[in-house]
């Protein structure tokens, strides 16, 4: 093989996967402003600037490019549960913290596709809707697991369920996706501190918190 040929293996599968990602984004878009149900792969094709028949060289199917958009998600939340889980000198509590922070951030600087991810889920077939699920069991044992070991360690209520306390976790990562609106005063990394403390706080419950 020559150098050019090894040049132009090593650039498609980047071209592809950039190709990709633009089409997802498109698609992000018109799910986003139009509802999955209401679009059409018409109307991705019209975003992309391309013709619909074009549209299906990357896709079988419009649920296709929800799954991807899912899959996409997944990625990128999984890699901020492994950061926090790589970060060496912290209580259990304290990892809460790190993860709710650094969630909300990233989930209020994505709106668009976060929005897609909570809203659509009932959309996918269900064997993709099971992947997701188990996708975000993960992150749910992993909370459970941190705040039985703050419970252990004396820094949050013993009295108080784990799992419940997980769910609400999660409600205060979540929910904001639904109402807020960049540029009306308050920021990603604003809210984020908010929700970081509520949850140090609803976590911790009677305990003094370090």
């Amino acid at each position: 093989m020559t150098k050019a040929t090894d040049r132009t293996a090593g650039k498609a599968p980047r071209t592809r996967r950039k190709r990709d990602d633009e089409v997802v984004a498109a698609a992000a878009k018109v799910f986003y402003e139009r509802g999955y149900s209401a679009a059409t792969v018409q109307d991705i094709a019209d975003e992309l600037g391309i013709l619909k028949g074009s549209l299906y060289h990357y896709i079988k199917t419009k649920e296709d490019l929800l799954f991807r958009l899912f899959e996409q998600v997944h990625e990128e939340v999984e890699a901020i549960l492994e950061e926090v889980l790589a970060v060496e000198g912290i209580n259990p509590l304290e990892r809460i913290q790190l993860y709710v922070h650094r969630q909300v951030v990233h989930n209020l600087n994505d709106l668009t596709r976060i929005s897609i991810y909570y809203h659509e889920l009932d959309r996918l077939s269900e064997d993709r809707k099971r992947s997701v699920i188990a996708w975000r069991r993960r992150h749910d044992r992993f909370l459970r697991d941190l705040i039985t070991e703050a419970q252990q360690q004396g820094l949050a209520d013993p009295s108080s369920d784990p799992g419940l306390l997980a769910n609400c976790v999660f409600a205060t990562v979540i929910w904001p996706y639904r109402w807020f609106r960049a540029g009306h005063g308050d920021t990603p990394e604003s809210i984020a501190e908010t929700c970081t403390a509520f949850v140090s706080r609803g976590v911790a419950g009677g305990f003094p918190m370090n």
